[in-house]
């Protein structure tokens, strides 16, 4: 049967087994050899199965993805306790010889005849039984295929909420800009309402409007920020809410841009939407000047970065003119946020000038005269999870731009503007969605011979600009601008561009895991993607987060349902300590030892002081993240989790010791420098603003996990400072060289390596000398040459 296998996965194509077949061979092959199957690598690779965009596909007519089934491990029949006897007394078998020997005998004609009177006239396909029957062995999941299908089949949504579509709701999509009072006149409903709920993607604006809410069915839901429905990561929560809400009254809040696409997904569960517009209760204006420095400010700016480095350089820069200026960024808590936005409103306070990031864009209300982008360019995340850089979309610069005027402050019109000169033209051509298509400056520049011509490309370019606000990587968005439709039929175009996300549910994993008992829980999620099939309004969410921490807990034992909670908390991956939190949290519980208050506060080093320093600054935001986390898991193991009420407290005490530090932050940034690397060349304070190569290209040490901090430290920018890149500062010595070479001389290797008799002192000491003189001769450490010698090798020329 071992050898019979081996054949069937190695037979050219004319002769083996079908496609459908050929991969699961190979793979139980390697695996009844006693190895594990091995990741397929190359061009024919299978995409990552937590690609929104591809699972955004369904699986209609797509090949499955095998390589994400785990295979077990069965007893192979191979050679016994003596060793493979054989292939000592006659050496291995040659594989070539092997094929070139089964060729010759099956195109014998006797062969032929002698196999078809003893039943074997189907060829190898004879072996196909005892193989199927081995690879259901390793791959279990084989018998249970079609019920994974049905089972990670997405594409009726709304029957999965039975308590919602037994009411006839009434949806009421409230549509407008920023500042319209679209949100306002919801939560004039939702607080008229006997009983209601609130969904919104920000814990800002539901610490405003929090009211408790029980399992019965609500008078009015609020819905806010609708158009984060097709958000690549989050999407699916405003799916869920949409569908799945129990309420007689739903009020969507958001832009109108997602109106039609949710007017399409209330018609397939047979309720109608009445839109009311809004527009904006103030004017705004795109100044035609940039602010170009600082001394330009006056009261009621708000200057907006879209990273901390810039926040902490740009506040110092502002305090060393005199000014005081609030600062907001999105880490910080809520109570935070709320008193630096109370303090830059409050008109007899001297702080006149904010300083935030993107984080002002929803649910804050501010009394901000004029908007100044400090750069239009933003990290985010593409539809494969991917950190990208690129300029902002149209929606996020509305969204921003729309803070500026309010018409319940001094403030009635609103202004914007750019920190420099060159980015205004960029900022106008966004706001006013005018940047020229590639399709028109491609055909613009085209030449072609007189035998040929450049076909119009109308329908392509106007499927280009209806799908333009949505972030798609290039090649996604060509596809869908070829596609082949009626751009006069209204509903097929609005068709196109409208998705919803979705996420599978914890009871769909649980009977996937029912099938698949020996597969984690990343694994699940991964077979899951692969096979689920959508219809053309949704997608599958990026689940890459979700992963993240189903791998980091995997270890523990927790049952289903519980490790799938905690793999959904709402925390950032990039904070090792509030993961490393999640760590002990899912620890303690798998003893069914309860988190108390002096468990957490053990674990936090509770109580904390203000801080003394950024770095310090940065760790109390993580400590409330944490105890976010504790109320977070609370609110669903109550048990496990019973000191709620007591870590709100102190959480409150955290918030107030966090705004201690933020009204000094300045102080923060020069203790940080005062810390800071030696080579690190410090900026005055009246230092001007310009953009530079390095700046733009500055390591941001907040994306480094913890462990890495000190290692990249030489590298990276201190906060309020700029520093110049290969300077000698950030060079070493060479007798720091030579004092580590010494030092790995008497490491744990070398000590191993003498101890074995492969090395003798006398030849350690003898390395060291030729280290050393290789160095004196060379002025530094001997890499150059080795270096020289590997690009000589590429060249394929010899050093003479």
């Amino acid at each position: 049967m071992y050898r019979c296998v081996w054949l069937l996965c190695r037979l050219p194509p004319c002769l083996g087994p079908s496609p459908r077949y050929a991969g699961a061979a190979s793979a139980a092959f390697r695996s009844s050899a006693g190895g594990g199957v091995a990741p397929r690598t190359g061009a024919s690779a299978p995409a990552s199965a937590s690609s929104s965009s591809s699972s955004s596909e369904g699986n209609g007519g797509r090949a499955l993805d095998t390589s994400l089934f785990v295979p077990l491990h069965v007893q192979p029949l191979g050679p016994g306790p003596e060793g493979d006897i054989g292939a000592e007394l006659t050496q291995p078998l040659n594989k070539s010889e092997v094929l070139k020997i089964l060729n010759k005998f099956y195109k014998r004609k006797e062969m032929q005849r002698l196999g078809g009177e003893n039943g074997l006239d189907g060829h190898v396909d004879d072996l196909f039984p005892f193989f199927l029957r081995h690879a259901k062995q390793i791959f279990p999941m084989l018998d249970c295929m079609d019920d994974l299908r049905k089972i990670s089949d997405l594409r009726l949504p709304p029957n999965w909420y039975p308590e919602a579509r037994a009411i006839q709701r009434k949806i009421v999509f409230h549509a407008g800009p920023t500042n319209s009072g679209k949100t306002h006149h919801a939560i004039q409903r939702y607080l008229a309402a006997k009983s209601g709920i609130y969904c919104g993607p920000l814990k800002l604006l539901a610490h405003e409007i929090f009211q408790k809410s029980n399992d019965a069915v609500n008078e009015v839901a609020v819905i806010d920020e609708i158009q984060m429905i097709k958000d690549p990561a989050r999407g699916w929560a405003w799916t869920r809410a949409l569908l799945g809400l129990s309420a007689e009254e739903v009020h969507i809040c958001g832009e109108a841009a997602a109106i039609d696409l949710v007017t399409e997904l209330m018609y397939s569960t047979g309720e109608e939407v009445e839109v009311r517009n809004y527009k904006r209760l103030t004017p705004i204006t795109v100044l035609d000047y940039a602010l170009e420095s600082l001394d330009n400010l006056r009261p009621g700016d708000c200057i907006v970065c879209f990273n901390k480095n810039d926040i902490y350089s740009v506040s110092r820069q502002i305090e060393a003119r005199g000014l005081e200026c609030a600062v907001i960024y999105g880490s910080l808590p809520p109570g935070t946020k709320l008193t630096q936005a109370k303090k830059f409103n409050d008109p007899d306070d001297p702080c006149k000038i904010l300083v935030a990031t993107d984080a002002i864009g929803m649910g804050l209300n501010l009394s901000i005269k004029r908007i100044i982008f400090n750069s239009l360019i933003k990290p985010s995340i593409n539809e494969k999870g991917e950190k990208e850089m690129d300029a902002i979309t149209t929606s996020q610069a509305l969204q921003i731009s729309g803070r500026a005027g309010r018409f319940s402050s001094v403030f009635k019109e609103g202004e914007v503007t750019t920190m420099y000169r060159d980015d205004l033209v960029l900022l106008k051509e966004i706001l006013n969605r005018s940047v020229p298509p590639i399709e028109d400056i491609f055909v613009s520049l085209s030449q072609v011979d007189g035998l040929y011509f450049v076909c119009n490309v109308d329908d392509f370019k106007f499927l280009a600009d209806m799908i333009q606000h949505i972030p798609l990587n290039l090649r996604v968005r060509y596809v869908f601008c070829t596609a082949p439709i009626n751009k006069k039929q209204p509903f097929v175009c609005t068709s196109l561009l409208k998705t919803a996300g979705l996420h599978p549910t914890a009871e769909q994993i649980e009977m996937f895991a029912y099938h698949l008992p020996d597969a984690t829980l990343s694994n699940l999620m991964d077979i899951f993607v692969s096979l689920s099939q959508v219809d053309g309004l949704y997608f599958v969410c990026n689940v890459d987060d979700f992963k993240f921490l189903a791998d980091m807990i995997q270890h523990i034992p927790l049952n289903l349902r519980v490790r799938y909670v905690f793999c959904t908390a709402p925390i950032n991956k990039k904070q090792p300590f509030v993961c490393t939190s999640l760590l002990k949290f899912a620890r303690q519980f798998s003893r069914n030892e309860p988190l108390t208050f002096d468990w957490i506060c053990r674990h936090t080093n509770w109580p904390l002081v203000p801080p003394k320093n950024i770095k310090d600054l940065v760790h109390l935001e993580a400590v409330h993240d944490v105890f976010d986390l504790y109320l977070w898991l609370s609110y669903r193991f109550m048990d496990m989790f019973p000191d709620a009420s007591l870590v709100r407290d102190i959480q409150k005490e955290l918030d107030n010791i966090i705004q201690i530090g933020v009204r000094s932050i300045t102080r923060l940034i020069r203790a940080s420098e005062a810390t800071s690397v030696s080579g690190a060349i410090a900026v005055p304070d009246d230092f001007p603003l310009q953009r530079t190569e390095v700046n733009d290209r500055m390591l941001n040490l907040e994306d480094l996990p913890a462990a890495n901090e000190d290692q990249f430290s030489s590298a990276t920018k201190v906060p309020g400072q700029k520093r110049i890149r290969r300077s000698k500062a950030l060079g070493s010595k060479p007798a720091e060289v030579q004092s580590n070479m010494k030092s790995h001389g008497q490491g744990s290797l070398a000590a191993r390596l003498v101890r074995e008799g492969l090395l003798t002192q006398e030849m350690l000491k003898q390395l060291e000398r030729e280290w050393q003189v290789h160095h004196n001769n060379n002025g530094n450490f001997p890499t150059e040459k080795r270096d020289n010698q590997n690009g000589s090798k590429g060249t394929g020329k010899k050093k003479k």
